[in-house]
């Protein structure tokens, strides 16, 4: 709980911002304690976004569209079982293994006392003990995966592996924009369930690693709007009460011009600057971003050419994780900790104080025990309403949850900026142009 209170301690000392960052809201109401009234084959290519093209200093598209919303798949292991460190203990080599069949590679890492954190050409790892966390965007092939990490983590230490024993797998994303981008077996929420099935008797993993494959999945939100897949395989034998953990992910569409044009890269001929390293902590600190860290984090963060971001930050036992797709068709920003915060109010708003988007999508990953850690009203049902300083008012769309399993708690709110700030002060008309097509994708089960 040590990090959990330098977190909020920090949050609760953040001071309005200076030069181009934007205003951070220390007291930003209490989002969380407040009550008011498709398919193809795989064709092996990668990610369709160019990463090497320079730009000028104008804020220049990249070709084609890129899917910023990531997948995400969590594996978690008994504790006590097999090597004492786990999953830490993961060779270089076995964690290339595992992410080759993903279709994506580390580019950097951090760690701390509890965890190691990698950067990947798409989004991010997250290696604990006994979790490992896996986010990837893009034409990324994430479930592949699956099976490597469950053959390296459960063979026999003396075969080279960890020796652990398979306790809770869960996969998630948000519908894509673009599904018709996606390769097999990514292709709709359908075919990622036949996948899973279909590997439920492989023969060279135990029985016990096989029930990964077996689990059940679940639609959160509107078919026709945005809506998160959510699949839940659960063999923990714990008591429920033994775990508190909860995950929030802020997933952030259609972001301003002034936000978008900071992760871009500078000039091809600007001197003695590493895209990777130096111009990434700018783009950290220009966008405001660095201001909504725990002052005690680990911090990774890199720039891709010519246009994305990604950030890990550790903070004691906790992660947090930011991907900015830039692209103006396509233009997104990630925001995800799993901190085991009292009260996420002022971290919420002030994470939409920095990008602005016009569209916001909000998740919550909980176990049942955790949600009791929060006060009564901390769900997204407390404020139908957010009041962003600097930026406007979002109203709530929907709102969806759901229990799954033995202790699963999943939460989806959509939010909507409706109210813009001015300079004259707020005024209520659409940020959103309403007589714009929506996307022929978002009412798809895809």
């Amino acid at each position: 709980m040590s990090g959990v209170v330098a977190y909020e301690s920090h949050l609760s000392g953040l001071a309005v911002g200076d030069g181009d960052a934007p205003s951070l809201d220390a007291s930003a109401g209490a989002f969380f304690l407040e009550r008011d009234g498709t398919g193809g084959e795989d064709d092996g290519e990668s990610s369709p976004r160019a990463r090497n093209a320079s730009v000028d200093e104008s804020v220049t598209e990249s070709q084609g569209v890129f899917e910023g919303p990531e997948k995400t798949l969590e594996v978690c292991f008994s504790p006590g079982v097999g090597a004492p460190d786990g999953c830490r203990g993961l060779t270089r080599a076995q964690l290339d293994d595992i992410l080759r069949e993903a279709r994506c590679e580390i580019l950097s890492a951090t760690s701390n006392a509890h965890l190691d954190a990698y950067v990947l050409s798409e989004s991010s790892l997250f290696v604990y003990p006994c979790k490992v966390v896996i986010k990837t965007c893009g034409r990324t092939t994430l479930l592949r995966c699956l099976r490597a990490l469950l053959g390296h983590a459960t063979a026999p230490l003396a075969e080279g592996g960890r020796g652990l024993v398979l306790e809770w797998v869960g996969y998630s994303r948000k519908n894509y924009a673009f599904p018709d981008e996606q390769p097999s077996p990514h292709t709709s929420f359908g075919e990622e369930l036949a996948y899973l099935r279909n590997h439920r008797d492989d023969p060279q993993l135990s029985e016990a690693a096989s029930a990964a494959f077996d689990g059940q999945g679940y639609v959160l939100g509107p078919i026709t709007g945005d809506h998160w897949f959510v699949y839940v395989a659960d063999q923990c034998e714990r008591p429920a009460a033994s775990s508190t953990e909860r995950t929030l992910n802020v997933m952030m569409f259609d972001l301003p011009e002034d936000v978008r044009s900071a992760f871009y890269l500078p000039p091809p001929d600007a001197p003695g600057r590493d895209p990777a390293k130096t111009v990434a902590r700018e783009m950290t600190e220009r966008s405001g971003l660095i201001g909504v860290l725990p002052s005690t984090s680990h911090l990774d963060d890199h720039a891709f050419a010519p246009c994305g971001y990604s950030m890990n930050a550790l903070c004691f036992e906790s992660y947090t994780t930011v991907h900015v797709t830039p692209e103006r068709d396509c233009s997104y920003a990630s925001f995800e900790t799993n901190t085991a915060l009292r009260s996420y109010a002022s971290l919420v708003k002030n994470v939409l104080a920095v990008f602005k988007p016009a569209r916001v999508v909000l998740t919550l990953f909980a176990d049942e025990a955790g949600l009791r850690e929060l006060p009564r009203a901390a769900t997204f049902d407390g404020l139908p309403e957010l009041d962003v300083g600097g930026v406007g008012v979002y109203r709530r769309a929907d709102l969806s949850s759901l229990h799954v399993e033995h202790d699963c708690c999943c939460m989806m709110a959509n939010y909507h900026l409706v109210a813009k700030d001015t300079a004259g002060g707020r005024r209520a008309s659409p940020f959103r142009d309403r007589t714009k097509a929506p996307s022929p994708h978002v009412g798809s089960l895809q």
